[in-house]
């Protein structure tokens, strides 16, 4: 733990008290010049940031301490894109507070920061709460990627998150060869002060701009996910065997006789999962799912549980996988490979006609998977009833025909006690070799791709249950209930489509929300409902406390099934082999758990949603990159989203743009929050979501991955700053690798005035103005004399 690590650990313990520089030096004990100058100076920089203050008698006070009892609001910033941002509070109860772009005061995405809060005067948010950024309690950005441009003496990067709306300065020889249009990684140095930019050094060149495959790579490092595994990581994995030894099955239950099969998509590598099913004499279903025993090769601990607890998921983007583990494990001993012995965990269920659980078993097994189905096959097989298809698998089509049956009574099941079924569209995106995008097709969620969710499901809620009733520590997969107020919206919005609901979301049962999916099918408002309704939840996450799984309606869930590519479900295997197989139940050890348990779900809860948020980045730039082929393309699509400055429309293939309301152009549209709707003022024309129109694509900008729309037969309006041509051709040149001089030269203005003043200050001499300053000194002072 460096000196500025001891620091801060002291001034965030609960019982800091005002510290004074040589109560630091005692307690540190610092007796150096050298460390004293230290001292003074990390000190210095956490008063900059806002950690602490220092008061009237020279010590340290956390600046919380001081200003609580003002009212100020402790959280987390999420900035936009378009430059204002929102808090999300500490205090969970709190909403979400706005904060206008003049009121962020230097803070970035992701800070903690203290912010006062009143109520906006504006006439949008007029009667809201808004907030201002008084202090900075801890930086959340550390690195960025952008694009790098050189002026004479220094340089600057732009970066990729628009979010970031500082551009860093790079001083001389920090750049580390970069040239203009790299795309580079950049470690900040040191934060804007409010007079300068932030600062940093480049550390990594990723390529050109344009060069195949550097856009994913820049987003899969602004995201800072790791690619490439350690030397020790790669190093243990190659000391694992391929094959299973004999002495490895001593203890395990033999399954390698019975018939098992796996049922996977086409381009699956690492197969988690396999599956029998048998009819049992008294008439129930025995349903065997088995787990690649992956916790056996991951010991806890070791270099690859170490680097899988910091990845703590697989990452599936357009273009490739990064896994959790290594490909020679997660593709080779670990994946559940057709006609190969493998180690498992497996999880043995007898069900009812009723889709119920009367008796389960929890075990070490070994299997031998009789075969690697697609669910393209199983389709053909269950649903369409191929005569060819079935032909090709003589043993295995009477086990899918009960496999169906069994996967129809589980969700029947589900369905009786209130399961809410979001059968939201998914988009994948074809690309070729240099990662162009061909096509975007909707994924097609079959009865073989439900038979797995249906065994998964179950197998995952009696794993759950199972050790819950142990009463010993133990992770779970939770959804809680929607928040009240985000339901009382959801319920206004959809008395616009005649749907009335009892309550006042204060406690609802999800079979409520069920119900209103069921009114809704087949309707031309379904996918937008859907959609809204899906927006009205809240996340799921992991905990150490079971919380139930409000969108299931089951009272235990957990994650068991993927511990190939889920570190949860790598700790689920870890505490079944302690707690079933060792019988390592001491107090000591229980101790150790409860203590791990909310930093592992806390941890993998936020790489998860990286993790999701590097796919959604990557989905969107390639389905921008797709529509600039399509620009003056007609299409029919949906209203998906209506605010203030317009309305978002999705086309059938999951792609989505804006009608900016600029664009609109044949009369003046208000906003109805209510109605989620804009209302013409002459012509009374109503366009609100779930309406079907006919759009043509104006525009894309791919570096916003924006991709705009104006309705068919309406004119854009001459004064639209978005006229087709102009920026049609301008994008379209950007992706054949045009420069973009102008820009560019502007970016090196606006940094070359901010080091010229950076200089001016360093050198003391703050009198020299630039020109365009002393003419409106100049003005000003005239006006003041008349």
């Amino acid at each position: 733990m460096n000196l500025k690590e001891e620091i801060t650990k002291i001034i965030k313990s609960a019982d800091y008290e005002p510290m004074s520089v040589s109560d630091f030096q005692d307690a540190l004990g610092l007796s150096s010049a050298d460390s004293f100058r230290d001292l003074i100076k990390i000190l210095v920089e956490l008063e900059q940031t806002g950690m602490v203050t220092r008061t009237k008698q020279d010590r340290y006070q956390k600046q919380q301490q001081q200003k609580t009892n003002s009212g100020l609001v402790r959280g987390t910033l999420s900035q936009n894109k378009k430059g204002f941002a929102f808090l999300r509070p500490e205090n969970e109860e709190m909403e979400d507070i706005f904060i206008p772009p003049t009121k962020i005061n230097r803070a970035m995405d992701g800070d903690v920061v203290l912010v006062e809060v009143k109520k906006s005067r504006g006439d949008f948010r007029k009667g809201k709460f808004e907030g201002e950024v008084k202090a900075i309690e801890s930086h959340s950005i550390k690195q960025v990627v952008g694009t790098y441009s050189e002026a004479r003496h220094f340089g600057f990067v732009v970066p990729d998150d628009k979010r970031i709306m500082q551009d860093i300065f790079v001083p001389k020889g920090q750049e580390l060869g970069a040239v203009d249009g790299h795309k580079v990684l950049v470690q900040i140095t040191q934060y804007s002060d409010g007079t300068n930019s932030p600062e940093g050094q480049v550390s990594a060149i990723l390529g050109h701009k344009n060069d195949p495959g550097v856009d994913i790579l820049s987003i899969i490092y602004q995201h800072g996910i790791e690619i490439e595994f350690p030397d020790d990581v790669l190093k243990e994995a190659e000391d694992v065997p391929e094959t299973i030894q004999p002495d490895e099955l001593k203890g395990r239950r033999d399954l390698r006789d019975e018939l098992t099969i796996t049922i996977d998509g086409a381009d699956a590598k690492d197969l988690d999962d396999a599956i029998a099913v048998k009819k049992l004499d008294n008439g129930n279903t025995e349903l065997t799912v088995s787990i690649a025993d992956v916790s056996y090769y991951v010991t806890e601990g070791s270099a690859l549980d170490r680097e899988a607890y910091d990845r703590a998921t697989s990452v599936y983007l357009v273009d490739r996988v990064i896994p959790m583990i290594p490909h020679r494990l997660s593709n080779g001993i670990c994946s559940l490979n057709p006609e190969v012995d493998r180690l498992a965990m497996s999880c043995r269920m007898e069900i009812n006609a009723q889709g119920q659980v009367v008796k389960h078993e929890i075990f070490e097994s070994v299997i031998h998977s009789n075969a690697r189905m697609t669910y393209d096959a199983v389709n053909r097989i269950i649903t369409d009833q191929d005569a060819e298809t079935r032909a090709q698998y003589p043993e295995i089509v009477p086990m899918l025909d009960l496999a169906q049956t069994l996967s129809q009574q589980l969700i029947a099941m589900r369905k009786k006690r209130g399961e809410i079924d979001f059968d939201i569209k998914e988009a994948k995106v074809i690309v070729n070799e240099e990662g162009i995008p061909k096509e975007v097709v909707t994924r097609e969620r079959g009865e073989g791709e439900r038979l797995i969710e249906s065994f998964m499901l179950i197998a995952n809620e009696t794993v759950a249950e199972h050790f819950n009733k142990m009463e010993v520590p133990f992770i779970y997969r939770i959804h809680e209930q929607p928040k009240s107020e985000r339901l009382r919206q959801f319920f206004d919005f959809i008395t616009n489509f005649g749907i009335m609901v009892k309550g006042t979301g204060e406690d609802i049962h999800p079979s409520t929300l069920q119900h209103i999916n069921e009114e809704i099918a087949g309707r031309p408002e379904d996918m937008v409902i859907s959609t809204m309704m899906l927006r009205s939840m809240q996340q799921a996450r992991y905990d150490a406390d079971n919380l139930g799984h409000f969108g299931l309606a089951a009272d235990y869930y957990t994650h068991f099934t993927s511990p190939i590519r889920r570190y949860p479900d790598l700790i689920v295997h870890r505490l079944v082999r302690k707690y079933l197989i060792e019988k390592s139940m001491d107090g000591r050890a229980m101790h150790e758990w409860e203590e791990k348990l909310p930093q592992i779900a806390e941890h993998t809860s936020n790489r998860e949603r990286r993790a999701i948020d590097a796919e959604r980045d990557t989905d969107e730039l390639k389905k921008a990159e797709f529509m600039i082929q399509h620009i003056g393309d007609e299409f029919e699509g949906v209203i998906s989203s209506v605010a203030n400055f317009g309305m978002f429309v999705e086309l059938p293939n999951t792609i989505e743009g804006m009608v900016n309301m600029q664009n609109m152009s044949d009369d003046y549209y208000h906003f109805d929050e209510r109605q989620m709707a804009l209302i013409g003022e002459r012509k009374a024309k109503v366009y609100r979501i779930g309406d079907v129109v006919n759009v043509k694509v104006i525009h894309v900008d791919v570096d916003e991955r924006q991709i705009d729309f104006q309705i068919v037969g309406m004119p854009i309006d001459v004064s639209s700053k978005r006229e087709r041509e102009p920026r049609g051709k301008t994008i379209q040149a950007k992706t054949k690798g045009d420069q973009f001089e102008k820009k560019d030269k502007k970016k090196k203005r606006q940094s070359r005035k901010g080091k010229n003043a950076r200089q001016r200050e360093k050198s003391g001499n703050t009198q020299h103005k630039p020109f365009y300053k002393g003419k409106k000194v100049k003005k000003k002072a005239r006006k003041k004399k008349k």
